[in-house]
């Protein structure tokens, strides 16, 4: 049975012929012969890179080998949030990084879809189409820092298109195609692009979307777009459609161009790419990141956080609207196979990405942890349906997972398996509190906190907290922290949205307890905190009861201040289909 949360047995730790094997060990044992340093523990090597900021990134520039045309000549200029300024002077390319790994041993991706069976992409099928895309994409004029935007699905194609703007120094920026007309154009009219990749449509849940017309929308409402290229997904026949878009080619033209693919060198803050908060409070802001922070994070996250190696099959289920896609992709810096899949998890039913996991191979499955709840409510068994037998590892991200979904994964999915519930943002492009191979794994709680993310929880006056309620905040800067925000000239609206209630310490706006074993729990926004009466309740709290009921399948709650004092607090549910929201379930809900 898996122990309750809060209980001090934990549900999972690995053996030790595992720990000995674990990539952060290797990384240890290459400190201690190069550099003199013995960590005894996980928590010593974090507190170290905290402490030691300047010399653990340096280390991991070592230690992975980082090629750079140009030598930087200091690691961090000054500990400053907002402006600090990481390896100035170094120049490289992202993309570089991905084709290092380049093999004939083993394809570089597998892909699936509701409409096509796995195919495999080698690494040689990849690197021509990226050469012949950067090619093309310089005979239309694009240039080092042009922005390039896709309103595309997570397929290879996306996948090659971003690479070819990385390696030729050009802004990629990504909507995913179930984005309506204006969420798209909110977005990408900020940033100018110069060139759009598009799907002609779509198939999601067994249903298809024409998005050609949204197409022809986008080229009226950006007006510094000068080319955009169809890619034919959802219809044979791309020439017609093309016909009828200003200024437009087929993918198949873009692969006519044979080249050697050729990588831009750029300095290590120079744009990777764009990527758009959701969008609450006015326009999504348009956080934009650098080549250099996203390798070394990236590099570091997957690496020595998620342990993933050359043998791993690397997937997470994810839309290119979601930094997640951004992370998995990241899989091939860590010379690590990915795996893609575009539809819905629940068609035909709630076992597909299941049977997808068994039938690629897979050994690190990641997924919301909504999904996971899906799962849960659907009553599916993967371990009793599905052979699992690869899997070594799941990832939860996006909102808290409850104890009773760590209780889920142990029980239905796999005993003996790493369960990595992780938390950061779409502002870092990776987590700050998360997993590690070499501690145990309890119900509810995030293993640590990931190395070089100094994350302490904070009271009101800004002292850290250990065991109790806090907000999340971190004290030294990342690599991978925005450059800045598009259009944002003075960095008015950067200060605002993290360093206002702490000056100079980043706020990110969530609940966190930092425990006092350097675990984790991550209670939801305190900026969506409800606050009835004085007493203050994190939405999670409130999500876990009421979705925990059989017949809810959804919930939204808010808190609003009225006039005099009183407060409103509306619950919204999203039912099973053919529940009926009666009066027993209404009393049930309140119960």
């Amino acid at each position: 049975m898996v122990t309750p949360f809060g209980h001090d047995v934990p549900l999972w730790e690995a053996g030790e012929d595992v720990k000995r094997a674990a990539n952060i060990t290797r990384y240890m044992q290459w400190l201690k012969r190069e550099k003199g340093l013995n960590f005894q523990t996980r928590d010593d090597l974090w507190q170290w890179s905290v402490d030691h900021l300047e010399d653990f990134w340096a280390s991991l520039w070592e230690y992975f080998h980082i090629q750079a045309s140009s030598p930087y000549s200091a690691v961090l200029l000054e500990r400053k949030m907002p402006g600090a300024k990481w390896f100035s002077g170094a120049t490289l390319n992202y993309a570089e990084h991905v084709f290092r790994n380049a093999t004939s041993s083993r394809p570089a991706l597998l892909f699936r879809s509701e409409r096509h069976a796995m195919v495999e992409v080698s690494w040689s099928e990849l690197q021509q189409k990226v050469a012949s895309i950067a090619q093309s994409l310089r005979a239309m004029g694009v240039q080092r820092g042009d922005r390039v935007v896709a309103y595309m699905p997570n397929i290879p194609e996306t996948l090659m298109a971003f690479l070819a703007c990385a390696s030729m120094g050009a802004t990629w920026s990504s909507c995913s195609p179930d984005f309506g007309t204006n969420s798209v154009i909110d977005r990408f009219k900020q940033i100018e692009p110069k060139v759009l990749f598009a799907v002609d449509g779509y198939q999601y849940g067994g249903k298809t979307f024409d998005r050609r017309p949204i197409i022809a929308e986008l080229q009226q409402s950006l007006p510094t777009l000068e080319k955009t290229v169809l890619v034919p997904y959802l219809f044979a026949d791309a020439q017609s459609a093309v016909e009828d878009l200003s200024n437009a080619v087929t993918w198949q033209e873009l692969l006519k161009q044979p080249s050697e693919i050729v990588f831009e060198q750029v300095p290590f803050d120079h744009p990777l790419w764009v990527l758009y908060s959701s969008g609450t409070t006015g326009l999504p802001k348009a956080i934009v990141q650098g080549h250099g922070g996203i390798l070394l994070e990236h590099l570091k996250s997957l690496t020595l956080d998620m342990d993933l190696k050359p043998q791993d099959r690397f997937f997470w289920f994810t839309t290119t609207g979601w930094m997640m896609w951004n992370l998995l992709i990241g899989g091939l810096l860590a010379d690590t196979m990915i795996l893609l899949y575009d539809g819905s998890p629940g068609y035909p039913d709630s076992g597909t990405l299941w049977q997808f996991a068994e039938d690629s191979g897979m050994t690190f499955f990641g997924a919301s942890a909504a999904y996971i709840a899906s799962c849960m409510k659907a009553e599916i068994e993967p371990g009793k349906t599905y052979d699992l037998s690869k899997l070594r590892g799941i990832g939860s991200t996006g909102s808290p997972l409850p104890p009773e979904g760590f209780q889920w994964i142990y029980e239905h999915v796999k005993r003996n398996i790493w369960l990595a519930s992780v938390s950061g943002g779409t502002d870092v492009c990776s987590a700050f509190v998360g997993g590690s191979v070499l501690l145990p794994v309890y119900a509810g709680e995030l293993q640590c906190r990931s190395l070089g993310a100094k994350v302490e929880a904070f009271d009101e006056q800004g002292k850290p907290l250990v065991d109790e309620l806090g907000e999340l905040v971190i004290t030294e800067p990342m690599p991978s922290m925005p450059l800045f925000f598009w259009n944002d000239p003075d960095g008015k609206r950067y200060q605002e949205s993290y360093f206002e209630t702490y000056p100079g310490i980043w706020r990110h706006g969530d609940w966190i307890m930092v425990t006092s074993r350097g675990s984790a729990v991550i209670y939801g926004r305190s900026d969506s905190t409800i606050n009835r009466q004085g007493i203050r309740m994190g939405s999670s709290e409130i999500y876990r009861i009421v979705e925990g009921l059989p017949e809810v399948l959804d919930s939204l709650i808010v808190g609003v201040e009225l006039p005099g004092g009183n407060y409103y607090m509306p619950l919204f549910v999203v039912l099973k289909d053919g529940v009926e929201l009666d009066d027993a379930l209404k009393a049930k809900i309140k119960g």
